[in-house]
């Protein structure tokens, strides 16, 4: 089967604006197969370089060497049309409401207004937030926000999900909430999601496989988890399976030291 997005030995080098002479390679000998309907997790200490990975799927950065391709078809220097993307920052336009923003995309596709707004209040009806179409995003909570930037995302229908850290911000409840709502809507049909986290538990409590990154400078994949948990899966309640806690100490194993390693490189730039 033709992967939905790949990466073969996938290496970004970074120049200093400091010093011309300097560079830094975030990235390195990375290679990483998505097939269609898997939902694949990436962990790793934090600057890590695993949101510069996710940048170069999407097709927002340019690898140094290493292909990216796109089903099959090479990503040379052209943003990933088949991909959406869900930031872990706000994106929202604090200037259009919530049925106006999820529905942006379709504007700028060219649809016929009438009917992306009726998508777009489809959307916001699958997310939980029915009748909130005319509040603006400063009128709506945090993750009243992330349901409407999800619905933003899901609404162009693209073949790969794209999602960095898009619940970080969120209180557990709030956040467990938000990964059962992203697992029913990929559940229904089952498109390819890269998703970058800190959260071990969250990675291992979504996914089909979970890729465990090296600590930088040069971080590449150092640990390849298939995690065999039932689905479908509610993520608080998964956490108390016996397979969850062998999974959760195997990865551990592996990603403990690159956190150590991290840590100290961050107390060292200080």
């Amino acid at each position: 089967m033709t992967p939905a997005l790949s990466f073969d030995d996938v290496r970004c080098t970074f120049i200093s604006k400091a010093d011309p002479s300097q560079s830094y390679t975030a990235v390195d000998h990375t290679t990483l197969h998505i097939a269609p309907g898997e939902f694949v997790s990436v962990v790793g200490p934090t600057g890590c370089g695993k949101s510069t990975l996710l940048n170069v799927g999407a097709g927002l950065l340019a690898p140094t060497s290493g292909e990216v391709r796109v089903f099959g078809e090479l990503l040379d220097g052209s943003v990933n049309r088949r991909a959406g993307y869900m930031f872990q920052s706000e994106a929202l336009m604090p200037w259009r409401s919530a049925l106006q923003n999820v529905i942006a995309g379709l504007q700028y596709r060219g649809m016929d207004e009438s009917q992306a707004l009726q998508q777009g209040e489809e959307w916001l009806a699958r997310v939980g937030l029915q009748g909130f179409g005319d509040r603006y995003p400063h009128q709506l909570s945090g993750g009243m926000r992330k349901r409407v930037a999800l619905a933003q995302t899901l609404i162009l229908d693209p073949d790969i999900i794209l999602m960095d850290e898009p619940f970080s911000a969120l209180d557990i409840q709030t956040r467990q909430l938000m990964e059962n709502e992203v697992l029913e809507l990929w559940g229904a049909k089952k498109k390819a999601v890269l998703f970058i986290t800190h959260d071990l538990d969250e990675a291992i409590a979504m996914s089909d496989r979970v890729i465990v990154l090296s600590a930088g400078p040069a971080t590449h994949p150092i640990g390849e988890f298939v995690i065999d948990l039932p689905r479908p899966r509610d993520v608080a309640e998964i956490r108390v399976n016996p397979r969850f806690i062998e999974l959760h100490q195997q990865i551990w194993d592996v990603l403990r030291e690159e956190v150590l390693k991290g840590y100290q490189q961050q107390k060292r730039a200080l």
